[in-house]
């Protein structure tokens, strides 16, 4: 009985491996860089490839395709509030050693089809894979309520978007996938992960990258506070005290 576990197993590895081996990614973007200015309200990304094979497509499962694209990751520090006496305090607080700024995960199906759970923890596909919390302190007993209130801010703030039919294949060869950019982006290299899967098994992936970066008046007033930030907090508290004293005017003769 166990012999004939370990053939079917054989088979199926083998089945894969051959998959594997015989189709890879061919990629397209509409565009490599993202530019940040002060009228930058969001972009959008389109993400087109094909599928090369130097043999017939197989038989089995049907293609499928994943698309991740992931913004710079950082800690962030999620708190809990509870009303004391009538007020909203502070009281627990969980550091997620990282998380991504922004994450999107399209497919061409339902995630767990498309993809088994696996695959899912070897690639960190899903959005709560992407998230690594493992510094919780031993005194609060939810710690994974933290991040699922993370996830579901960032989700609320399109930052965070899993949409399971935001890929489109043709033919199990041309696929074509569109990822929405809000317009709070954190500047960086935004890695692009594309999968392809038969039978929620990964036969081959593509990673690039897709460069962030802020320009003309934006990209001036960043680099002088990271670089000056005792001339930016002057240059700021001169344009607050300005702009107060315009309005005073404005209203001084307004009165008249």
């Amino acid at each position: 009985m166990m012999r004939g576990f370990g053939i079917i197993a054989a088979t199926l590895i083998g089945f894969f491996t051959s998959a594997q081996a015989e189709e890879s990614i061919v990629l397209g973007l509409n565009q490599s860089e993202v530019s940040i200015s002060t009228d930058f309200t969001g972009s959008e990304i389109i993400i087109f490839g094909a599928v090369k094979r130097e043999t017939p497509i197989p038989d089995g499962p049907e293609l499928e395709v994943v698309v991740t694209v992931s913004g710079p990751s950082k800690p962030v520090v999620v708190r809990r509030k509870e009303k004391k006496f009538g007020i909203w305090v502070n009281t627990d607080a969980v550091e997620v050693d990282r998380a991504p700024s922004f994450y999107a995960v399209a497919s061409s199906g339902p995630l767990q089809d498309v993809l088994n759970r696996i695959e899912d923890l070897r690639y960190k596909v899903s959005v709560p894979r992407a998230i690594r919390s493992v510094g919780a302190p031993m005194t609060i007993k939810d710690s994974s309520a933290f991040t699922n209130a993370l996830v579901r801010i960032r989700t609320t703030a399109h930052q965070y978007q899993q949409n399971e039919s935001g890929v489109t294949v043709d033919q199990q060869t041309l696929f074509r996938a569109n990822v929405q950019l809000p317009a709070a982006l954190v500047e960086g290299a935004y890695d692009t992960r594309i999968f392809l899967t038969r039978g929620g098994v990964v036969i081959s992936q593509y990673q690039t990258l897709i460069d962030v970066r802020k320009v003309g008046l934006e990209r001036w007033l960043y680099n002088l506070s990271r670089n000056q930030p005792l001339i930016y907090g002057l240059l700021s508290l001169a344009i607050a005290v300005a702009a107060g004293w315009s309005a005073s005017a404005a209203f001084a003769l307004l009165r008249r």
